[in-house]
């Protein structure tokens, strides 16, 4: 089988194990750069273009699209489907999950557990906001934010009001959500695969920082997960629409709530925390699912 893995560089840890993975099983992988790509887009043979020479015969995309490259990347991921070529995950399912407001608003419909969340852009009833997720304290995040980034817990009522008056500022739109501080600073990472929990592991946060990813110096650890909050995880990635997708939640008072559906979940720590095989999970499913994929039943543009 011809595999083509989707990402800007081949020396992540993510990129490297899915390409050893894949060439383990005897399959032929390449690398493709995608904001390299273009597109002829034609209704009679749309192609991809890469290095001056379409690509052809590929068998099966694994889209590892960055954050700030939705956009384009799901263009391309978008040109495979009319290809018909295998993707676990598919464009649409991928936009679903970089709109952290849409993912939310998908999830709520579906009756799955989520932190009390509030939504503004330019409101100026401040305290209506804070109230609606139940006062201080509260966790702000921009919209747009990734890996932590744009993420501020207000401890305090006036702490929130100022912080949420400077993202307005920013002309920024604004998630408030309630703190789970019975989380103790700590997430569960569900590594979903197709209908499975594959892979889970537990992230604290470092002293003092209650944001847990590993990115801001948190560590992990394997854990076993209990059958609500496999159920969560799987009803969560099914909801976006993911095959592939790590679930992010957090243990509160009123069970699993998640934090976050991520379409291209890496690789290092979840294979390190739990010494699972995860790559090799993954090409495994990918190589048996791409040949019974039915395309009648793919997502609607």
């Amino acid at each position: 089988m011809k595999i083509a893995i989707l990402s800007q560089n081949p020396a992540l840890y993510s990129t490297k194990r899915l390409k050893e993975a894949g060439e383990e099983q005897g399959h032929d992988v390449r690398i493709i750069n995608y904001l390299r790509c273009y597109m002829n887009i034609t209704s009679k043979k749309p192609t991809i273009v890469y290095g001056g020479k379409p690509l052809e015969n590929v068998d099966a995309i694994i889209p590892r699209i960055g954050a700030s490259k939705t956009f384009y990347g799901t263009a391309v991921v978008r040109q495979f489907e009319l290809m018909d070529v295998f993707s676990p995950n598919e464009s649409q399912a991928i936009s679903r999950s970089r709109d952290k407001l849409r993912s939310m608003q998908i999830l709520a419909r579906e009756g799955v557990g989520l932190p009390v969340t509030g939504f503004a852009h330019a409101t100026q009833d401040i305290d209506g906001l804070i109230d609606t997720v139940g006062g201080a304290p509260l966790v702000i995040k921009l919209l747009e934010g990734t890996q932590g980034i744009g993420v501020v817990l207000a401890e305090t009522y006036q702490a929130a009001k100022s912080v949420i008056e400077a993202f307005r500022g920013l002309d920024a739109n604004i998630l408030v959500q309630e703190f789970i501080k019975e989380a103790g600073g700590a997430d569960l990472r569900c590594f979903v695969l197709g209908d499975q929990v594959i892979a889970a592991m537990k992230r604290q946060g470092a002293q003092g920082e209650f944001r847990s990813n590993l990115h801001r110096g948190g560590n992990a650890q394997k854990i076993a997960l209990s059958p609500e909050e496999t159920d969560t995880a799987i009803r969560a990635a099914k909801a976006m629409g993911l095959k592939i997708a790590g679930v992010d939640l957090l243990r509160s008072n009123h069970g699993p709530v998640v934090m976050e559906v991520n379409s291209s979940p890496g690789l290092e720590g979840i294979e390190k925390a739990t010494q699972i095989d995860v790559a090799g999970k993954i090409i495994g499913f990918i190589a048996k699912n791409a040949v019974e994929a039915d395309n009648s039943n793919r997502i609607k543009y």
